[in-house]
């Protein structure tokens, strides 16, 4: 009697195993189809426009954004190839469109973290000379300010009431090498231009105009040889004067080392009365725009020069274009670019060491391109004619 009550129970404890395993096995089949529709969106690029952001005339009310999400997407891609479509390089005008409430929503949330205007200078007043300074980056050892920093502390933020309708970032990649890009980048309203680099004999790739350029401290030992000779100090010299009334962005006090160099530069600036307009970062910039990106899940160890500008040129810009960022040792068709335009330094993109995380942050930027958020060029620019040499005399 008791057996046979038993083998019920024994059939239906086996029927509900069967069951189970049924079940789990559909999950897992489930599981891996999401996976790899997931891995389709993020190839696509209109989904992952539309999934990112929706599109204006359906929104009838302010709808939070993540206009990063799509990096994460491929943050496991081979970086020694581009993490983007041969003919990404070089988009027609009529392929982008300008995202508008995109721009404005990414400033609305810029501004949530820093107010680029009043961050982008210490100003006179909120210090005086002798004021100890802890390093951003080394906090543990300080800096005194100077009387000579003091005397060139802008008394108003070198930006205040500034806004303009088309802005170009000018990084320093040597994908900029026979782009023919200068005459496009001079072009526009407000150009930045980043650690001093050459200009001139580069023009026809790179262009002239600077609005604002910024200069990291070991510029002066990289570039100008720590300006151990005459010669050194006239071309340091000449450079400091070719800017003509632009804003010269030195960050001061980020790391211990450039105290130097900075009072070297300052030193020459007030000597030969050089017409720049000097600004100092606020102690609080690079976290805060730091913190800006980790929030929306980009997650980079220091914001590189051209992130940094990029952030802040979205309080005084309406439309913001990039040059010259490419942070991989191929082009789009496999040819080798340099690091720089300019020179021939070597850097490692994907060293543990850096404090940089390059290929990262450009993923960041090509997804708010394909969003139209900013405008990122990478390749070779409509250029009517070369500019005629001036004739001897």
């Amino acid at each position: 009697m008791k057996h046979n009550k038993a083998m019920p129970l024994l059939l239906r404890t086996l029927m509900f195993g069967l069951l189970t395993l049924l079940v789990v096995v559909l999950i897992i089949d489930d599981i891996a189809e999401v996976e790899e529709e997931t891995a389709h969106t993020g190839r696509s690029k209109k989904t992952s426009s539309q999934r990112l952001v929706p599109k204006p005339h359906t929104r009838k009310t302010p709808v939070h954004v993540d206009p990063t999400t799509q990096t994460r997407l491929s943050t496991e891609t081979n970086h020694h190839h581009p993490p983007i479509s041969n003919t990404t390089a070089k988009l027609p005008s009529n392929n982008w469109t300008f995202n508008k409430t995109l721009s404005n929503l990414i400033r609305k949330n810029v501004l949530r973290f820093l107010d680029p205007e009043r961050d982008i200078s210490i100003l006179k007043g909120t210090l005086k000379p002798g004021d100890i300074i802890h390093y951003v980056f080394d906090r543990h050892s300080t800096t005194n300010i100077s009387e000579n920093l003091y005397r060139l502390l802008p008394t108003v933020s070198p930006m205040k009431n500034q806004h303009h309708r088309r802005c170009a970032i000018v990084g320093n990649s040597g994908v900029l090498l026979n782009s023919s890009c200068g005459q496009e980048i001079d072009s526009h309203d407000f150009v930045i231009r980043c650690n001093l680099a050459p200009v001139e004999e580069y023009s026809w790739d790179v262009g002239t105009r600077t609005n604002l350029v910024t200069m990291n401290p070991s510029v002066v030992q990289r570039a100008f040889q720590d300006l151990v000779s005459d010669e050194w100090r006239d071309r340091f010299l000449q450079r400091l004067q070719s800017l003509s009334g632009s804003v010269l962005w030195i960050p001061a006090f980020m790391a211990k080392g450039g105290e130097e160099r900075v009072e070297w530069a300052l030193r020459l600036i007030l000597l030969h009365t050089v017409d720049v307009r000097t600004a100092f970062p606020s102690l609080r910039l690079l976290h805060a725009v730091r913190g800006y990106w980790l929030t929306n899940n980009v997650h980079i160890k220091r914001p590189t020069t051209g992130l940094l500008m990029y952030t802040m040129a979205t309080r005084f810009c309406d439309e913001i274009h990039l040059y010259g960022f490419w942070p991989f040792a191929l082009d789009p068709q496999g040819k080798p670019v340099k690091y720089h335009y300019y020179d021939t330094l070597k850097y490692e993109y994907t060293s543990r060491s850096s404090p940089h995380t390059m290929p990262l942050e450009f993923r960041t930027l090509n997804a708010l391109h394909r969003q139209g958020a900013l405008r990122l060029h990478t390749g070779t620019c409509d250029a009517e004619t070369k500019p005629q040499k001036e004739p001897v005399a």
